[in-house]
C-alpha cells in the first residue's frame, strides 16, 4: 500500500516522446511501409497514414524516440528536516542513447536495486516498456530494475498511479490532469499538452518547453502519490530542480 512504502525508495518517472522523423516521408522506406501497415490496424478511417504518423507515431517505441526523461526522488537534507522532492531532467534532442545511458547511471549510482520502485502515471503500459524497447534498439543493457520481460502484470513490482486508481477495473482509465483536479493539486495551466510536443520539438525546436512539461508531470505524479497516502501536498519549497 502507498502509506507503508518508504518514500526514499521510489523514483518518479515521466518520459517525453516524439516521432523519429518530422514527417512520414522522412522515415526510412522500410519503416514507412511498417507504419502504413500500422495505420490500417489503428482503424482511423478519416485520417491518412501521414496524418496518423504526425499525431500518434511518438506513442509507439517502434516509430518514436525519447527526447526527455524526467525523474523525481525524495531526499531529506537534514535528519530531522522536511523531505525534498528533487527533480532532474535528462534530455538530448539528437542523441537518444545518451539520455537512456544517463538514466541508467542514475538508477545504478543512487539507488539500491533491490528496494527501488519506479512510479509513473500509466507507467506499466507506457513509460516502462517504452524505455526497455528503446534500450534494445540502441543495444543498451536493460538494468535489473526494468528486467521484467515475460512476467505477469502482477509480478511487476513498480507503481502506477493510474493502476492504483483503477482498483482492479482494467477498463477504467484516468488522466493525470484529472487526478490533479480531483485532489486540488496545483498545475501550470499554460503547460504544453502531449499533442503539442511533436510540433514544439520539430517546428519550434524548443526543447525547454518539453523539459518543463516532463518536470511538471513528475511533480504532479508525486503529488498524486502523496494524496493516495492521505499525506499533505508538497510545498513549493520542498520541490527542488537539480
Amino acid at each position: 500500500m502507498p502509506h507503508t512504502r518508504p518514500l526514499e525508495n521510489i523514483l518518479f518517472v515521466a518520459i517525453q516522446t516524439v516521432p523519429q522523423a518530422a514527417q512520414l516521408k522522412d522515415l526510412n522506406p522500410r519503416l514507412q511501409q511498417a507504419w502504413r501497415q500500422k495505420a490500417v490496424q489503428l482503424e482511423a478511417e478519416e485520417d491518412s497514414p501521414e496524418a496518423l504518423y504526425a499525431s500518434q507515431a511518438g506513442l509507439y517505441a517502434e516509430f518514436g524516440k525519447i527526447i526527455n526523461i524526467s525523474v523525481g526522488y525524495f531526499h531529506r537534507p537534514e535528519p530531522e528536516g522536511d523531505l525534498e522532492l528533487r527533480v532532474k531532467a535528462m534530455n538530448d534532442a539528437e542523441d537518444e542513447r545518451k539520455v537512456l545511458e544517463e538514466f541508467i547511471k542514475l538508477l545504478q549510482d543512487r539507488f539500491d536495486q533491490n528496494s527501488l520502485r519506479l512510479c509513473a502515471h500509466n507507467g506499466k503500459e507506457f513509460d516502462f516498456p517504452y524505455l526497455c524497447r528503446r534500450m534494445l534498439v540502441h543495444c543498451v543493457p536493460i538494468p535489473p530494475v526494468l528486467s521484467f520481460a515475460g512476467k505477469k502484470p502482477w509480478e511487476v513490482p513498480h507503481l502506477d498511479t493510474m493502476e492504483m486508481w483503477m482498483f482492479g477495473n482494467r477498463k477504467y482509465l484516468v488522466g493525470l490532469e484529472t487526478l490533479a483536479a480531483i485532489f486540488d493539486i496545483p498545475t501550470n495551466e499554460s503547460q504544453l499538452r502531449g499533442s503539442e510536443v511533436k510540433d514544439v520539438f520539430y517546428e519550434e525546436k524548443d526543447l525547454q518547453q518539453i523539459i518543463s512539461r516532463g518536470q511538471q508531470d513528475v511533480i504532479t505524479t508525486a503529488q498524486v502519490f502523496m494524496r493516495y497516502r492521505c499525506s499533505p501536498l508538497l510545498s513549493d519549497k520542498q520541490i527542488v530542480l537539480v
